[in-house]
C-alpha cells in the first residue's frame, strides 16, 4: 500500500488587512469578495474591495491599473465581471499584492480546518516504518508547521520540539521544521510507530 497520506488544509475566511480606517478606530478591514471595475477610454482598472469590520467603510485594493481589456486574461476578466470568490481570495492571500499597495494581511485571523484522508487502519497496512503526509492548501497563509502538528495531534511544544530534534518528525525536503511555513505540495515524515500512538492518544482525548 502507497505509504503517502494526504493533509488538506481549508481555509475558511481569507485574512483581514491590516490598515487604519478613516472613519472609525478599527484597523481591520475584511475582503468583501467583489470587485470594482472602472473604465477610461480604452484601459480598465480593477480593484478588490475591502470593508471596515467595525463601521463597514470601503477601501479599494488595486488589481490592475489603465490596463488594455485585450491584454487581460479572458478567464480572469469574467472573475472580475462575475465577482468570482476564488478569485476574490487568490488576491487577499497575497501578500505581494498587500506590499505593493503597502499594505499587509493578518494571517492570524484566518480559520482554518483539515480533511485528513487516512485512518489508523491505513497506517497499520502499510510496510514502510516511516509515513509521508502530503499537504494541500489551495491558499498559503503563513501557518507554522509546528502549529499544524500541534493542532493535529494535541503536541504541547516541548514534546514536538523533541520529536524534531529525534528525526521522529521532519520534512522530506530536508528544510528545518522548527519554524518552517506550510507550503501546498510539502511532505512530512513521521515515524510510523509515534505515528500510531499519536492517533491513540487524540482519539482518547475525543472520546473523553
Amino acid at each position: 500500500m502507497d505509504a503517502t497520506f494526504t493533509w488538506e488544509i481549508k481555509a475558511k475566511n481569507s485574512p483581514l488587512l491590516i490598515k487604519k480606517c478613516s472613519h472609525c478606530d478599527s484597523d481591520r478591514f475584511y475582503c468583501s469578495d467583489k470587485f470594482r471595475m472602472n473604465a477610461q477610454k480604452k484601459n480598465i482598472d480593477v480593484w478588490l474591495i475591502y470593508r471596515c469590520v467595525k463601521c463597514d467603510h470601503t477601501c479599494n485594493i488595486t488589481l490592475l491599473s489603465r490596463t488594455k481589456p485585450d491584454l487581460i486574461d479572458k478567464t480572469l476578466f469574467h472573475s472580475f465581471s462575475m465577482n468570482d470568490w476564488k478569485a476574490a481570495w487568490k488576491y487577499a492571500f497575497s501578500a505581494g499584492l498587500a506590499g505593493r499597495n503597502n499594505l499587509k494581511p493578518d494571517y492570524d485571523s484566518v480559520e482554518y480546518e483539515v480533511a485528513g484522508h487516512f485512518s489508523k487502519e491505513d497506517i497499520t497496512h502499510v510496510s514502510d516504518e516511516t509515513i509521508k503526509i502530503q499537504v494541500r492548501c489551495e491558499f498559503e497563509f503563513n501557518l507554522k508547521l509546528s502549529s499544524l502538528l500541534k493542532r493535529n495531534f494535541l503536541l504541547s511544544s516541548t514534546r514536538l520540539k523533541r520529536l524534531f530534534e529525534q528525526g521522529v518528525i521532519s520534512l522530506l525536503s530536508g528544510k528545518v521544521p522548527q519554524k518552517y511555513k506550510v507550503k501546498d505540495g510539502d511532505i512530512i515524515l513521521i515515524d510510523k510507530e509515534y505515528l500510531l500512538g499519536m492517533m491513540d492518544f487524540v482519539d482518547s482525548f475525543i472520546a473523553k
